[in-house]
C-alpha cells in the first residue's frame, strides 16, 4: 500500500465507528473542538444580503408554492440567528451568471450558492471555511458489500465510475488493483450495479445517498467502506463567499458555523436534508 493510500484510509476511519456499530453516521465535524474563534461585533453592519439561485436542489430551489427553500436557506437563517443579526439578514435569488456582478455592485454581501473555491475566485472573493465536503464512496450490493480495508478487497473487481470525474482519477490513484469500468451516464452505472455486471460503483457520496434512498434502487445496495475525502480530486467543498475586501464578514461566518457545529445545530440541519447520510 502506498503512503497516500494509507493517508486516505486514515481519513475514512474517523467516520467508521458509528457505521460499524450499526448506527446512522452523524454529520461530519470539520471543526477543531479546541479552537476558539472570536465572536464578531457586527453592530455597525446595516444589512447582510445573501445571494443565491433557484436551481441547486436540495440546497436552494423553489418549492411547490414558489417559495425559495432548501439547505442553504435554512443555513443562512441559522447563521444569522447565531450572529444575532436575524433582523438584518435577507436572501435573494437570481440567475447564476448575475451573482458575481451583484456582489461587486453592492447588491448583496455574500454568495451562498456553491461557488467554486478556486485560485481565480480567491482573487475576487473572501471565503469562509468549508461547511460541507462531498466524499467519494463505494456502493455495492448488500449481499456482497465489503468492509474496510477495501484496498485489497477491490483488486481484480470490476468497479464502475463516471468517466472523466474526479472520482475516476481518485479510484485509479488509490485503488490501482481495481478493474475500472467507466460510464458516461449515472443511470447506466446504477443499472449495471443492480444487474451484477459490476462488483461496485465508486462516486459522489451525495448522489449515491439519494439513489439508495429512492425507489429505483429497490433496496439492492448500500455504502461500503469510506467515506473518502480528497480535496485534491474532489475539491475543498462548499463555503460562503464575500467580497475580497470584506474578510471580516467571512470570519463572522466562520464563528457562526463553528458554533452551529459545536451545538449540534449543523447536524440537525444536515440530517433534515440528507436523511441517508453520505458520510
Amino acid at each position: 500500500m502506498t503512503f497516500r493510500c494509507i493517508v486516505l484510509a486514515v481519513a475514512a476511519v474517523a467516520f467508521l465507528s458509528a457505521a460499524q456499530a450499526g448506527e446512522q453516521p452523524p454529520a461530519p465535524m470539520f471543526w477543531d473542538m479546541k479552537e476558539r474563534l472570536p465572536k464578531p461585533d457586527l453592530s455597525a453592519v446595516g444589512r447582510v444580503r445573501f445571494l443565491t439561485t433557484t436551481d441547486f436542489p436540495p440546497f436552494n430551489y423553489l418549492d411547490r408554492d414558489g417559495r425559495l427553500t432548501g439547505f442553504h436557506v435554512d443555513l443562512v437563517r441559522a447563521i444569522c440567528e447565531e450572529l444575532e443579526i436575524a433582523d438584518k439578514c435577507e436572501i435573494q435569488a437570481m440567475p447564476w451568471e448575475q451573482l458575481g456582478d451583484a456582489l461587486e455592485r453592492g447588491r448583496g454581501e455574500a454568495i451562498v450558492a456553491g461557488l467554486a473555491i478556486t485560485q481565480q475566485n480567491r482573487a475576487k472573493y473572501a471565503f469562509s471555511r468549508p461547511y460541507l465536503q462531498f466524499p467519494a464512496r463505494f456502493m455495492m450490493p448488500k449481499t456482497s458489500a465489503a468492509t474496510e480495508p477495501l484496498y485489497e478487497k477491490v483488486k481484480g473487481e470490476r468497479i464502475g465510475v463516471i468517466a472523466g470525474s474526479g472520482q475516476e482519477e481518485m479510484l485509479r490513484a488509490y485503488f490501482p488493483g481495481a478493474k475500472v469500468v467507466t460510464y458516461s451516464r449515472q443511470e447506466w452505472m446504477y443499472a449495471d450495479l443492480k444487474a451484477g455486471k459490476i462488483a461496485g460503483a465508486f462516486g459522489d457520496g451525495m448522489r449515491f445517498a439519494f439513489w439508495l434512498a429512492g425507489s429505483e434502487a429497490g433496496g439492492c445496495c448500500r455504502f461500503a467502506g469510506g467515506p473518502y475525502l480528497a480535496p485534491e480530486y474532489l475539491g475543498p467543498g462548499l463555503a460562503l463567499a464575500t467580497d475580497v475586501n470584506n474578510p471580516t464578514l467571512a470570519a463572522a461566518f466562520d464563528y457562526a458555523l463553528q458554533q452551529m457545529a459545536l451545538k449540534g445545530r449543523f447536524t440537525e440541519l444536515y440530517l433534515r436534508y440528507f436523511p441517508v447520510s453520505f458520510y
